[in-house]
C-alpha cells in the first residue's frame, strides 16, 4: 500500500481518472488545495472514495491576494480532517508579502486551534517562524512537507511530535538526504507533491529510505490517532 500523504490531484489534468486509478490500487492519497474556494469545488467529487482525502488549503504564495477567502476557510473547517497546503514562504517567491502571510496564517491557526487535524505545511525559508507559530497555538498533528530547512532545526520538530514527508526529489538532491539523515524512521511518511514535482515514484522513495510499505502505514496509523 502506497501512502501519497501531499499531492494537488485537484490540478492535474484528469483529477478522476488519477484518484479512481489510486483507489483501485488500494493506495491511500490525501490532496491539498492551495484556497479554500478549490477544496469547495472538489469535495463533492470526494464521495464514494474510501481511500482518497481532500485538504482544506490556503497556499502561503496566495494568502495575500485572497484574504476574502479566509471566511470560506473558517465555514469550511469542520467538513474534512485535513489541513493543507498552508504555512508561510519567506523565499524570493513570497518575502515580499511575508506580513500578509503571517497575519493570513494566524486566522488560520485560530481556526484549527483545538481541533483533532492533520495538517500539511508549507515551509520554505521560513521554518523557525512557522515552528514557533504552530507551538504559539499549539498545533498537533502536523506534517512537515518537503522540509528544506536548517538540519539543526530538526530535532525542535521531532520534539513537537511531529513528521516529515519525503519525496523523490528529496532522495536524489545533497540537502534533501542530510536532511533525511536527521529523521528517525518512525517520523517519516511519503509524499509526491504532484503535479508539481516531476519526481513522483514513491516506491524509490520507500528504496532509498530502506523502508517498507507497511512500516510508513504503520507511521501513517499513528498520525491519525490523533483524530481520535
Amino acid at each position: 500500500m502506497i501512502i501519497d500523504t501531499h499531492c494537488h490531484y485537484d490540478m492535474m489534468q484528469n483529477p478522476e481518472a488519477y484518484i479512481s486509478s489510486k483507489e483501485n490500487a488500494g493506495d491511500i492519497v490525501i490532496g491539498m488545495t492551495n484556497l479554500p474556494s478549490h477544496f469547495q469545488m472538489g469535495q463533492p467529487h470526494l464521495r464514494g472514495y474510501k481511500r482518497i482525502r481532500l485538504a482544506l488549503g490556503m497556499h502561503p504564495l496566495l494568502a495575500a491576494g485572497n484574504r476574502g477567502e479566509l471566511s470560506l476557510f473558517k465555514q469550511l473547517v469542520d467538513q474534512t480532517s485535513y489541513i493543507g497546503e498552508m504555512g508561510l514562504d519567506f523565499s524570493k517567491d513570497g518575502v515580499a508579502t511575508k506580513e500578509e502571510q503571517i497575519s493570513a496564517l494566524r486566522e488560520v491557526l485560530t481556526a484549527i486551534q483545538g481541533k483533532k487535524k492533520i495538517v500539511s505545511v508549507h515551509s520554505r525559508r521560513a521554518e523557525r517562524e512557522l515552528l514557533d507559530l504552530l507551538s504559539e497555538y499549539e498545533i498537533k498533528n502536523v506534517i512537515f512537507h518537503w522540509y528544506s530547512g536548517p538540519t539543526e532545526l530538526i530535532p525542535e520538530i521531532l520534539d513537537h511530535g511531529y513528521y516529515f514527508s519525503i519525496n523523490e526529489a528529496m532522495c536524489r538532491s545533497k540537502n534533501g538526504q542530510a536532511i533525511i539523515e536527521k529523521i528517525p524512521q518512525d517520523r517519516i511518511l511519503t509524499e509526491t507533491d504532484a503535479p508539481y514535482n516531476e519526481r513522483t515514484d514513491i516506491r524509490k522513495v520507500l528504496q532509498s529510505l530502506g523502508m517498507s510499505e507497511n512500516k510508513v502505514y504503520n507511521n501513517f496509523k499513528t498520525l491519525l490517532k490523533g483524530l481520535e
